[in-house]
């Protein structure tokens, strides 16, 4: 799997508090794995294989998803084979969501319970929005409040006359609900996120996570992750003979070196002389 490769053009960031760019010249890995609010995609060009709980969205250039907030994902991104991979979302917060719901008298009382990434088609109404907010990308420390709030409303109000489909998925501000711990985590444990985001998840307090995970693992989730995750490891180089550099991020390691250290701690040898035998 790629490796995190600093940006040479722009590093994501925030533009005011809605608009992330992001643009690499080499592959990249992108490190936020909890998905907090509704996000917009475009894909200028490249790709971006966002791996999320329900399997893979791939986009390709010109293409467009939203994804629902409240969920664990990864995002690989590949530059074309002649340019650079560059891409540019909105971030949707649910108090921006919930004041637009407000003004144009919009119910917000029912959960949504579709997918949580869809690919939208597009059309020259959404392309061109998303071609206006490159002077804001460019521009971004002249962008005001007022400013990053029109261009807010105007993606909400274009994905409302194209897809009104959404207005249920942009109008749920519903938490997530107690849901089977166990399960959950077994499906999600290669995640490299928090424990509050964990528990956000399995519908817990953080104080209520750590107690029942406690009983049902008979371990501290902190000491739990780190031992599935190492198992796991140890399964994929014995049995499948991958080398740790394709796979240790896909098993929520930070780095090759976190993983490295971590390994030989609990085998008392490195990937190297098991791969080697």
């Amino acid at each position: 799997m790629a490796e995190l490769i600093k940006s040479i053009c722009n590093e994501d960031g925030d533009m005011g508090n809605a608009f992330v760019y992001s643009c690499y010249f080499e592959k990249a890995f992108g490190y936020e794995q909890f998905v907090s609010e509704h996000i917009v995609f475009f894909q200028i060009a490249g790709e971006t294989h966002i791996s999320h709980q329900k399997g893979i969205l791939i986009l390709k250039e010109g293409q467009m998803a939203i994804a629902h907030r409240n969920q664990l994902a990864k995002a690989f991104k590949y530059p074309a084979k002649d340019k650079e991979y560059s891409s540019v979302s909105v971030v949707l917060h649910a108090d921006r969501l919930k004041r637009y719901a407000m003004e144009n008298h919009m119910a917000t009382d029912k959960r949504y319970t579709g997918d949580f990434n869809i690919p939208l088609q597009s059309n020259v109404f959404l392309e061109g929005y998303f071609k206006s907010l490159l002077p804001y990308v460019e521009q971004s420390a002249a962008v005001s409040r007022p400013m990053e709030i029109v261009k807010v409303n105007e993606i909400v109000t274009l994905l409302l006359e194209n897809h009104p489909e959404l207005k249920t998925f942009l109008f749920d501000f519903s938490e997530p609900f107690k849901i089977d711990l166990e399960k959950f985590m077994l499906e999600n444990y290669q995640y490299n996120v928090p424990l509050e985001n964990f528990s956000k998840l399995t519908g817990r307090s953080l104080a209520s996570f750590k107690r029942d995970f406690e009983k049902i693992f008979q371990s501290s989730p902190r000491k739990w992750l780190k031992e599935k995750r190492l198992s796991e490891a140890y399964e994929l180089i014995m049995k499948k003979q991958q080398k740790p550099a394709d796979f240790y991020l896909d098993l929520g390691f930070e780095n090759l070196s976190h993983f490295y250290t971590s390994f030989k701690e609990k085998f008392g040898v490195t990937p190297a002389n098991i791969i080697s035998k």
